[in-house]
């Protein structure tokens, strides 16, 4: 695999920099495709095997604080994933929905920093949700580091904001997700 041109290491930050506070996928706010429901509140405390009553079990619920059932505060994101599509995933670089808008990140893509690794994620919980809301997100990208060398690569750590707001528009919570773009490492030549 050829390697990319290297851009001017000035003029590709401000680059970089120019994407901070740009929308990541749509410019509009994604609404969430189900509203706060039972059954994926069971699955996902199954899943965790989170027993908290509150959560399950709805006399338990009624009785306590909440007055009702309420989601894991850390399901905000569960709450907006689209239904994955499988036809074409390969194509899409392996995302499983169709993307949504300009991709932000495509400038390190053509700069050679093509993969990407999850570093970690971050929430800030305003409320817990009930069953029946709908929630709508809008996500931003926060920060972009300086080039890193990393055990794996040279790359660059990206953050985005995701931001969730009720039916009201009240936010309801937020998630700070960071990726590790990198510049994968050649493979050996036969």
């Amino acid at each position: 695999m050829a390697e990319a041109p290297q851009p001017d290491p000035r003029a590709f930050r401000e680059r970089l920099q120019a994407l901070v506070g740009r929308p990541v996928g749509s410019e509009q706010p994604s609404i969430a495709p189900d509203p706060v429901n039972q059954a994926m509140i069971r699955h996902w405390a199954a899943a965790f095997e989170d027993e908290n009553p509150a959560y399950t079990d709805a006399a338990f619920a009624a009785a306590s604080r909440f007055g009702g059932i309420v989601a894991p505060p850390c399901m905000l994101q569960t709450w907006m994933m689209a239904t994955p599509r499988i036809t074409g995933i390969a194509a899409r670089g392996g995302s499983p929905v169709e993307p949504t808008g300009p991709n932000p990140l495509s400038v390190l893509d053509r700069a050679g920093f093509t993969a990407t690794l999850a570093s970690n994620s971050e929430f800030e919980i305003e409320r817990y949700l009930r069953l029946g809301e709908l929630l709508t997100a809008t996500t931003v990208i926060e920060s972009i580091s300086d080039e890193k060398q990393t055990r794996i690569g040279h790359g660059h750590f990206v953050t985005w904001l995701t931001t969730y707001t009720d039916a009201e528009g009240a936010v309801v919570g937020r998630q700070r997700f960071r990726i590790l773009k990198f510049k994968p490492p050649e493979a050996p030549r036969a």
